[in-house]
């Protein structure tokens, strides 16, 4: 007598089969190339991958490998949004030293995506302030590395347009897939992302006063030519208290299903980018 039949057989592929995205026309040509949802063959997930782990998260299913897709970058395939939240420092609240910020990013449905950290010494980080160059290391539910993202240090005086802030992605590390680079401008915070081959994709506009009470701060992502919003980074409201007594941070990022993946690791990058230089200054 057989005993009972697992409700998934040996070989069916995991999840329904999902239809690939177009390529978006939004921006014109500009790096967005579609990504394959889903791959059939086999793909078994891990018992222990949607399982709470000892801080009572839950992380995304891992997903199937996708060619030509950087390794660990294939979560970024299935999400229109992050939402980040940086952890709460005790310490940092007692003693009034800055310590590595550590962030959570997680997809609509609260699901962990990936685990960020930042690895930066102890004098640079208290002599430098907001304006010290980092390394955030960006590591998937397994522990591994997938997205590392390096600011150099640069002058943090809008005065001195010859030296402006720029960050750089990475992915896996060690090799760049993109550079988030500010602009001058006379008032308003303006960026652009670029692949890795120095070209622009996209472009970032903040508003004129990034300091608000009581309401998000956004940032519109723009196509290169700024003649459509493909997107959004979302300085989110977190309330009087935690806003003014300490320096923790929720965003949020929104752009295209179909936007290249690279791509959207940069935005990730730029949204990091945008919490050093613009809301740890007012905490």
């Amino acid at each position: 007598m057989q005993g009972p039949q697992p409700a998934t057989a040996p070989g069916m592929p995991y999840g329904s089969p999902q239809q690939v995205p177009g390529t978006y026309q939004g921006a014109g040509n500009y790096g967005f190339q579609a990504q394959p949802m889903g791959v059939p063959g086999g793909f078994v997930v891990p018992p222990v991958q949607n399982q709470p782990t000892m801080d009572r998260a839950f992380w995304m299913p891992i997903p199937p490998s996708i060619p030509n897709c950087p390794p660990g970058l294939e979560y970024l395939t299935q999400i229109d949004q992050v939402l980040i939240h940086q952890h709460l420092e005790l310490l940092e609240i007692v003693t009034g030293l800055e310590v590595n910020n550590k962030y959570e990013l997680k997809n609509a449905l609260g699901q962990r995506v990936y685990f960020a950290a930042e690895d930066t010494d102890c004098l640079t980080r208290n002599c430098c302030g907001p304006s010290r160059p980092f390394t955030i290391r960006i590591t998937d539910n397994l522990g591994h590395e997938v997205i590392t993202l390096q600011r150099p240090l640069r002058c943090s005086m809008c005065c001195c347009p010859c030296c402006l802030q720029e960050l750089e992605v990475q992915a896996p590390p060690g090799k760049t897939i993109g550079y988030v680079v500010q602009n001058w401008h006379v008032c308003l915070p303006k960026f652009t992302i670029q692949d890795e081959k120095r070209m622009d994709i996209l472009k970032i506009t903040g508003p004129c006063v990034v300091c608000r009470c009581c309401e998000d701060v956004n940032f519109e992502v723009k196509s290169v030519d700024e003649t459509c919003t493909v997107g959004k980074i979302s300085k989110q409201w977190t309330g009087l208290v935690q806003e003014m007594f300490t320096d923790t941070d929720n965003f949020g990022i929104s752009f295209p299903m179909d936007l290249d993946v690279k791509m959207k690791a940069v935005m990730i990058g730029a949204c990091f980018l945008i919490d050093f230089m613009f809301f740890e200054h007012y905490n």
